[in-house]
């Protein structure tokens, strides 16, 4: 690989632009992990990778850590610690973390309910829910002890394919040749649809309200899957007696709660939601998110991966998206290394084959099971509504079933 590097590096040192082996489009936790991940690589081999961010970091890594009630917050599971621990950030980010200790699952208005708990797997916490700015700060402070370019804040102005990859121009004034580009960006840049990558969208026709709510009693490390009638309803635990709650409204129906007063947000959501967690009475800001199962028609070509919200976003409620995310940098990290090895550059067609080989049936059958428990829990029937609680209460009670259930969530079995 040393030697086609060379070559590359002459070429395009006559072209007056900048080689890099791989271009990381978004520094934001999934960008962020996959330059993490490619630290040994960096270190062993000497790859060049860039990440290009548009949103200034120095100042946020210079500021102490001042913890918000309004933060955003991700569910971090199990299998997805024991990745970050690899990277050697895993100490860092959870200084700031809540552990789940249980996963109650319940509808509405019906008996059945299922129970997940750590301590029938022998296991500390089935994952823990991560301020999602702190993860950033734990991530960006481990770049910032790597050899890597960054470039920010910029952003990508053109991305044109040519023989040995992509050239990238930047709102910076630098231009980049890439072996191979990877676009974390969440999809948000256009980048997919300038290089006519479209995606398939299926609309859930319903919005998350996104907000920090505090409960009157602790909490004890439960997370909260309760569906209802409007729809899911998720609580996950954070520290002291607060929780991250994403509340899915049918499409439209959100902007009454967003306007109305904290008390009577709050009294809607105890009536909507029940006492399982005890009474809520703070609220935070809350935010509204549109849903849409998204998967991209493609998501590798020669030079060219998708990775994140950019290759699919899922549901919420099920807690798997950034999850599935940093399985696909490990596994892109894993093909570029076993390519390698092989003498493959990590922009080849080989090595991105593999990539998607390793991918394909994990990324599958978590997008069925978050749209399959999406789509079964909407269904207003008497008789599937009684079928669900059965189930529900049959799930607790068959202890192999409900452990595979709980290490499937925690990210152990793919």
């Amino acid at each position: 690989m040393a030697s086609t590097r060379e070559a590359r590096l002459e070429g395009v040192e006559k072209r007056k632009e900048e080689w890099v082996d791989i271009a990381i489009v978004g520094g934001g936790l999934v960008g962020a992990s996959l330059g993490c991940a490619l630290a040994a690589l960096v270190e062993r081999t000497g790859l060049r990778v860039a990440v290009i961010e548009p949103a200034p970091l120095d100042r946020q890594l210079a500021e102490p850590w001042q913890p918000s009630f309004d933060a955003r917050a991700s569910a971090i599971a199990s299998g997805s610690a024991r990745h970050f621990e690899r990277l050697g950030v895993w100490e860092a980010m959870v200084e700031q973390a809540a552990p789940i200790r249980t996963i109650h699952v319940s509808e509405r208005g019906r008996l059945g309910a299922t129970r997940l708990r750590a301590a029938e797997l022998g296991v500390a916490a089935l994952g823990h829910v991560v301020p999602n700015a702190w993860m950033g700060r734990a991530l960006h402070g481990r770049l910032g002890e790597l050899p890597v370019d960054w470039h920010c804040p910029a952003s990508v102005e053109a991305i044109a394919p040519v023989a040995e990859g992509h050239r990238l121009t930047l709102s910076d004034g630098s231009t980049l040749e890439a072996g191979l580009t990877v676009l974390a960006d969440g999809g948000r840049s256009g980048l997919k649809e300038r290089l006519g990558i479209e995606s398939r969208e299926r609309p859930y026709d319903q919005v998350a309200l996104i907000s920090s709510v505090e409960v009157s009693r602790p909490h004890d490390g439960i997370a909260y899957e309760r569906f209802t009638t409007e729809g899911p309803i998720a609580l996950l635990p954070l520290p002291d007696q607060a929780m991250e709650l994403v509340w899915t409204h049918p499409r439209g129906e959100e902007a009454r709660r967003l306007a109305l007063g904290d008390g009577d947000f709050l009294a809607e959501l105890q009536r909507a939601f029940g006492d399982r967690a005890g009474h809520f009475r703070r609220v935070g800001r809350r935010y509204a998110y549109p849903l849409s199962l998204v998967t991209a028609r493609e998501t590798v070509r020669p030079g060219l991966a998708v990775l994140g919200n950019a290759a699919h976003s899922l549901h919420p409620v099920a807690g798997q998206g950034f999850n599935l995310a940093l399985r696909g940098v490990m596994d892109l990290v894993a093909a570029i290394e076993a390519g390698g090895e092989r003498g493959e550059a990590p922009g080849s067609a080989a090595v991105l084959q593999d990539f998607e080989a390793r991918r394909d049936g994990d990324r599958q059958e978590v997008i069925r099971f978050s749209d399959g428990l999406i789509r079964l829990f909407g269904l207003d029937h008497p008789v599937l509504s009684h079928a669900r609680a059965a189930g529900l209460v049959g799930l607790n009670l068959v202890g192999p079933l409900r452990r595979t259930l709980a290490r499937r969530a925690m990210g152990l079995e793919r």
